[in-house]
C-alpha cells in the first residue's frame, strides 16, 4: 500500500492551459437529490464546479429547481422525469447523493447507457445493496465511494478496517472497478495497486462530506483525469482542502462542508507551486 503523498498528486496534475475554454474542461452530469433532500444535490454541484469542471448539468426533480437555480446558478438543469436523457454529451457522471434508493432503473440505464465514466456514491450505492446482480453491470472502471457502513452492505459484514481493505482490493480486481473505502485514512484501490490518503482530518466527518467527494472526482473525471487518477487526486484534494480549513478557520467541531469546498481553489494554487 502506497501513500498519497503530496510529490506523487503534483506528479499527476494536470495544470491548467490558459488558451482554453469551458468546452475544454468536460461537461459534468450529476444526477442526485430528492423531494426534501436537495442538500446533496447542492453540495456535490458546488464542489463539482470549484473542482474545475467546465459545464455542469444537475439532474433533479422539476419540482426542486428552484433550490438548484438559486443555490448554484452556474449549473444547468435536467429535469427527472425525462426518461430520454442524452448521455452522449457528457464527459463523466456522477450519481447517488440524495437521490433516494427508488430510482434503479435510472442507476441501471446509466450502467447500460453510457460511455464516459461514472463514479457511484450514497444511494445508488444502496441500490446496488439492494440488488447486488447490478453489480455485474457496472462498466469497467467505474468508481465506488462507499463509506465502511455502505461498503459493508454491498459485499457482507466485516469486523475491521483491514479487512475491508483486503475485500476491496479483491473485489475491485474481480469487477474490474476502482474503489474508494472511504475511512479515516481513506484506501484508494484499483485492485492492482492501492493507496492511503495523507491528507484529511476530523472535521470531515459529518454529512455531506462524501457528497462533496462526488462532485469532485465527477468534475477531475471530466476534465481527462484517468479514474484512477481521479479517484486519487480527488480524495487527496478534499482532504487538503479540510487541512486548510482547519489550519485558517474552523476546528474539527464547527467546520461544514461548505467551508471546505470554499478552499479548494487553495489547494489547487498549491499544486501549481
Amino acid at each position: 500500500m502506497k501513500p498519497l503523498t503530496e510529490q506523487y498528486i503534483k506528479s499527476i496534475f494536470k495544470p491548467r492551459s490558459a488558451n482554453t475554454h469551458k468546452g475544454s474542461h468536460g461537461h459534468s452530469l450529476l444526477i442526485a437529490g430528492q423531494k426534501m433532500m436537495m442538500g446533496g444535490a447542492v453540495i456535490a454541484a458546488k464542489a463539482c464546479l470549484r473542482a474545475g469542471t467546465g459545464l455542469l448539468t444537475v439532474n433533479i426533480p422539476e419540482d426542486e429547481r428552484f433550490i438548484l437555480q438559486t443555490s448554484i446558478p452556474e449549473a444547468m438543469l435536467c429535469n427527472r422525469n425525462d426518461t430520454k436523457i442524452d448521455f452522449e454529451k457528457y464527459n463523466a457522471i456522477g450519481i447517488g447523493p440524495a437521490l433516494g434508493i427508488d430510482n434503479e432503473q435510472l442507476l441501471v440505464n446509466v450502467c447500460k447507457n453510457v460511455r464516459c465514466n461514472i463514479d457511484i456514491d450514497a444511494d445508488a450505492l444502496n441500490m446496488l445493496a439492494n440488488n447486488k446482480s447490478l453489480l455485474d453491470i457496472l462498466p469497467p472502471n467505474t468508481i465506488l465511494t462507499p463509506h465502511p457502513k455502505e461498503f459493508d452492505r454491498i459485499f457482507g459484514t466485516h469486523t475491521s478496517h483491514e479487512s475491508r481493505i483486503e475485500t476491496a482490493i479483491e473485489k475491485a480486481k474481480q469487477l474490474k472497478i476502482i474503489i474508494v473505502l472511504k475511512d479515516a485514512k481513506t484506501i484508494i484501490t484499483s485492485g492492482n495497486e492501492t493507496f492511503i490518503n495523507t491528507t484529511g482530518n476530523a472535521g470531515l466527518a459529518k454529512g455531506g462530506s462524501g457528497d462533496a467527494l462526488t462532485g469532485i472526482i465527477t468534475a477531475l473525471l471530466a476534465q481527462n483525469y484517468s479514474p484512477f487518477e481521479a479517484a486519487q487526486l480527488g480524495v487527496y484534494i478534499h482532504g487538503l482542502a479540510a487541512d486548510i480549513c482547519l489550519k485558517n478557520d474552523q476546528s474539527t467541531e464547527s467546520m461544514l462542508i461548505t467551508d471546505v469546498i470554499e478552499y479548494l481553489g487553495n489547494v489547487f494554487k498549491s499544486l501549481y507551486s
